[in-house]
């Protein structure tokens, strides 16, 4: 029945700003404009494959929310930081130990890294890797060289 998720919707404050950052930092493909009704359309990777819409409120309107963009896990891994850097954004893993790298999700698994967009959204780019998913007795959430001591075995 279900086949994934198709889109999902942000309450922003500056309909302009977050188009910059969504368009021209991320990079994703805006695909409509409603100026009467204050939002703006993004295809997220392939066309009509997957889409974020923003609608701008007022700030007491907004409520914070998580979302996840797909990625390689070999960019996540050796990119996504710098990208993050070089777009000057706050970026933390999931312990937020002030370790600079992204952690891997052995239940999944997945390597992961979050970051905020302008209006404080919670984003992240995760990227699944091959490997064992490991059992609920394993450590959640490990670096990805204790992943790489691990994720084969049973």
């Amino acid at each position: 029945m279900i086949l994934g998720l198709y889109e999902t919707h942000l309450f922003v404050e500056n309909l302009e700003r977050s188009i910059e950052f969504y368009k021209n930092v991320l990079g994703l493909k805006q695909c409509r404009l409603e100026n009467e009704r204050r939002a703006s359309f993004f295809w997220i990777g392939e066309d009509k494959k997957a889409m974020l819409g923003l609608w701008e409120k007022e700030k007491e309107e907004i409520d914070l929310r998580h979302f996840a963009f797909q990625c390689d896990p070999k960019w996540v891994l050796n990119e996504s930081i710098n990208f993050l850097k070089s777009h000057n954004l706050n970026y933390w893993n999931f312990l937020q130990d002030d370790n600079e790298q992204p952690m891997v999700f052995c239940w999944m698994p997945a390597i992961s890294i979050y970051f905020n967009d302008p209006d404080g959204h919670y984003l992240e780019f995760i990227g699944v890797l091959p490997g064992t998913t490991k059992t609920s007795e394993e450590k959640r959430v490990v670096t990805y060289d204790d992943w790489l001591k691990i994720k084969d075995k049973n």
